[in-house]
């Protein structure tokens, strides 16, 4: 008879046996489930006293991830897209667990039958070209810390790349000359390559430049050489969306982030007139139907359809009040 896996022994095994070996996960995929685990552990430490390796599975029943969930959503101020999936992570541990844990499969059962959380669907939210100008001129490019922000951000409103892409830029994803361009390698361990403007090329040359040539030296590091964290890219884009204000008043009324960059980067292509095929294989979707928020955002497209149609005659009428009777009983 087998010896039953305690947790810390399952969370291990499911990380190395399951997603490494097994299903050869990307590093993004690896990352995702790692930060889910992390703050489901730290949750534990704060609610049940225990450090995450005595935590044991029955600790983490279906009531108690429903309290980690709405810890999510009210506590971090998480949206519910991240609330749902950060369960999803969840549950493909608790079915990894039901095959090495047949014991607890009431357990497992219970908080695989938690649902996903039904969500509005917003429109995307993008930046206009006024604003990216002001975005982008935000930087001091007098500091080296500025010089590498300008070519950050440039690089994420020209290319669109998500922001895990473009922490892991190298020198050498970077094709400079004749068809510039940059490399990467996305969602699905998908390679693909992004043309780059001339401008934004020539900013990227002076950038390798100052660096000194090192293919594999980070395109964007931090102070001490290293790779830019997400948090630490998130901090900057917000602190110069708040610096540009002053010039472009509208963008006070965003929430500007990386991935509000990649959105406004398709958004650009779109009023371009690119195909929705090409925006989707420029932006690395799995299927072009994922482009279609991006139409369902644009009023400037659809004021263009609109005015290509015959409107039909409407008279104005004057306005008459309801009764009174009829008006209180509307009203209730």
């Amino acid at each position: 008879m087998t010896r039953s896996l305690e947790f810390p022994e399952l969370l291990q095994s499911f990380f190395s046996k399951r997603l490494i070996a097994q299903r050869q996960v990307s590093a993004h995929t690896i990352a995702s489930y790692r930060d889910t685990f992390r703050l489901l552990l730290q949750f534990a430490h704060k609610k049940l006293g225990k450090p995450a390796s005595q935590i044991m599975l029955e600790d983490l029943n279906a009531p108690f991830i429903g309290a980690f969930l709405d810890n999510l959503e009210h506590g971090r101020g998480n949206d519910v897209r991240t609330r749902n999936l950060r369960m999803a992570v969840i549950r493909s541990f608790f079915k990894y667990a039901a095959l090495e844990t047949p014991q607890h499969s009431g357990l497992v059962q219970r908080v695989l039958a938690i649902p996903s959380k039904r969500h509005e669907r917003r429109l995307v939210g993008f930046l206009s070209r006024d604003e990216i100008d002001a975005l982008l001129s935000a930087p001091n490019r007098d500091t080296w810390r500025g010089r590498r922000d300008h070519a950050l951000l440039l690089i994420a409103v020209q290319t669109g790349l998500r922001l895990s892409e473009i922490t892991a830029l190298r020198q050498q994803d970077v094709v400079l000359g004749r068809g510039a361009h940059v490399r990467c390698q996305g969602k699905g361990r998908k390679e693909r390559c992004t043309p780059l403007a001339k401008s934004t090329a020539a900013i990227l040359a002076e950038w390798i430049r100052e660096q000194g040539s090192a293919p594999a030296q980070v395109l964007f590091p931090t102070a001490r050489g290293g790779r830019l964290s997400s948090d630490a890219v998130q901090y900057l884009v917000a602190k110069y969306a708040a610096a540009a204000e002053g010039k472009c008043p509208t963008l006070n009324a965003k929430r500007v982030t990386p991935h509000i960059l990649r959105h406004s980067a398709a958004m650009e292509l779109l009023q371009a007139g690119v195909d929705r095929s090409v925006i989707a294989l420029w932006l690395g979707h799995e299927s072009v139907e994922t482009t279609q928020i991006y139409l369902d955002a644009d009023l400037a497209l659809k004021e263009e359809a609109l005015k290509k149609t015959t409107q039909p005659e409407a008279s104005r009428l004057r306005f008459r009040p309801d009764d009174r009777l009829l008006a209180f009983l509307k009203s209730l």
